[in-house]
């Protein structure tokens, strides 16, 4: 029996089992083997060598952008407008068969964009090359999920579910669960919270499925048993997505007021670039960048070549690794000016 099939075969099991306290431990030990037998999908095969023709992109600027979505849905156009690299625009579905590069200069920052191919259902499974697109996703600081207008919902969902199957979580946080395995001792468990969807039967239920017999455990969060599992795989990508809805032009205003509810979405139309600035500063907002200036002794500020580094990676080290590593051996201190100082400037 293949990968899939025995997937397959699980997935089926769990639609038809109830859920309550006594069926538990049976679906903490199923959700276990699934995530084993998914994680072979994950994995690429040993004899494809990489990544594919035309899909290993070097990295540059200070974050990557992948465009994800399904054929004919506006990628290459948006691709095209926003960072004047020709990506090939056709009816046709399929037209972008490899990875389309390009480069975004905004708020002084360099950012890389990927057009990736079309998805389609089954990508998970490589339909359509959707291992490889997928390979480039797990790669990117932010995706963007390049939605018709018309039918987002739809697209939404089927491309979240093949996501999720491959380990990337789109705009969640991991869970905050410390797991560590040991030699001896048996399972000892312990939580800061309330635990509404776990019991110490169904966290060693999936314990038993990956051969864990002694491990600490500390849930500081109401864990599922899919939060357990992703921690013991330790192979989930956490990465923000912002859902492009594009062809605002063909809907209604009421329409257009609708489609603004939907959670971590921005319309735009990429033919019409409408609604661009919305889209960047989002983009910007989801990526976390902060703009860092110097200031030459005795003169204003250089407001025209800022550092961009990563919010929660802006320290004095890390801005003189964004220059050149080599500073750091004749460095001495910093003057620092800002919201994050005592008093400015602050020696650092």
């Amino acid at each position: 029996m293949s990968t899939y099939e025995k997937i397959k075969e699980i997935e089926t099991e769990m639609a038809r089992t109830q859920k309550n306290k006594n069926t538990a431990y049976h679906l903490g030990t199923l959700k276990a083997k699934l995530a084993k037998l998914k994680r072979e999908l994950i994995a690429p095969p040993k004899s494809s060598g990489g990544g594919g023709e035309g899909f290993d992109v070097a990295g540059t600027g200070v974050a990557r952008v992948g465009f994800v979505g399904f054929p004919s849905v506006g990628k290459s156009t948006l691709m095209s407008k926003l960072t004047g690299t020709f990506s090939e625009v056709s009816e046709v579905e399929f037209t972008t068969l490899t990875t389309v590069p390009g480069v975004l200069h905004y708020k002084g920052a360099k950012i890389q964009i990927l057009d990736l191919p079309g998805i389609i259902e089954g990508a998970k499974d490589g339909k359509g090359r959707g291992r490889q697109v997928i390979a480039v996703a797990r790669t990117c600081s932010l995706i963007f999920l390049v939605l018709d207008v018309l039918k987002p919902l739809t697209h939404k969902a089927v491309i979240e579910r093949e996501m999720e199957s491959v380990g990337i979580r789109l705009n969640k946080e991991p869970p905050n669960i410390v797991f560590r395995k040991k030699d001896k001792g048996g399972i000892n468990m312990t939580s800061t919270v309330s635990l509404t969807n776990l019991d110490k039967d169904v966290v060693k239920s999936i314990l038993n499925e990956y051969r864990i017999a002694s491990a600490d455990i500390s849930f500081r969060c109401d864990a599922t048993a899919d939060d357990l599992i992703d921690v013991i795989e330790g192979n989930r990508v956490y990465i923000p997505a912002v859902y492009v809805l594009n062809k605002i032009d063909q809907i209604s205003i009421e329409e257009l007021d609708l489609i603004y509810k939907i959670p971590h979405a921005v319309p735009v139309s990429a033919h019409h670039e409408w609604n661009f600035d919305e889209l960047l500063e989002m983009m910007w907002q989801y990526l976390n960048l902060v703009r860092i200036y110097t200031k030459p002794k005795g003169l204003l500020p250089d407001y025209s070549a800022p550092v961009v580094l990563k919010r929660d990676k802006a320290s004095v080290l890390d801005f003189c690794n964004a220059i050149h590593r080599g500073i750091l051996k004749e460095f001495s201190h910093a003057l620092v000016w800002g919201n994050s100082v005592k008093h400015n400037p602050q020696k650092v």
